[in-house]
């Protein structure tokens, strides 16, 4: 069972996080409680598994990246893991992810790149491939955002 607390604190963690030096004080302060009362209720909320990621979004945009890709990979299955750690490694990536390829589409490893041009990404996934001696990948340049939001679970 969820209390009507911890319903408020998830809800707020729905939303923007402040850009301030206590965040979650700030956050607090919206439902009535203390700073440590916020971050009690998270912290069991997480050690119940109620909550098991919690993550930021970076509005690239806004931050300088004029351009991203996704990177599909065609890696052999033996070395997906390795190559995608690999990979997870370098700090111009946000996401890498396997999927199982569909037909026709032979790719199964994915990673998002973010740079100031699509020159720059290019740039970016040859030297990936270099590093991880992977050459089958196809860029796949973001057009047009047409929805960004999250799961909402609980509104104000």
């Amino acid at each position: 069972m969820i209390t009507d607390l911890e319903k408020k604190v998830i809800a707020l963690l729905q939303t923007d996080i402040p850009v301030v030096q206590r965040p979650f004080r700030q956050m607090a302060e919206k439902i009535g409680v203390t700073e440590e009362k916020f971050l009690e209720v998270l912290t069991d909320l997480n050690q119940r598994g109620i909550i098991r990621r919690f993550g930021a979004t970076l509005k690239h945009q806004k931050s300088g990246f004029k351009a991203n890709a996704m990177v599909a990979w065609n890696v052999d299955e033996s070395r997906v893991e390795q190559v995608g750690m690999a990979m997870a490694q370098f700090d111009e990536i946000t996401h890498c992810y396997s999927r199982n390829p569909a037909p026709g589409w032979p790719y199964n490893l994915y990673t998002m790149v973010h740079a100031a041009n699509e020159d720059q990404c290019r740039a970016l996934a040859e030297k990936i491939s270099q590093t991880v001696g992977e050459t089958d990948y196809i860029l796949l340049f973001s057009r047009k955002e047409l929805k960004k939001t999250s799961m909402k679970y609980f509104e104000d």
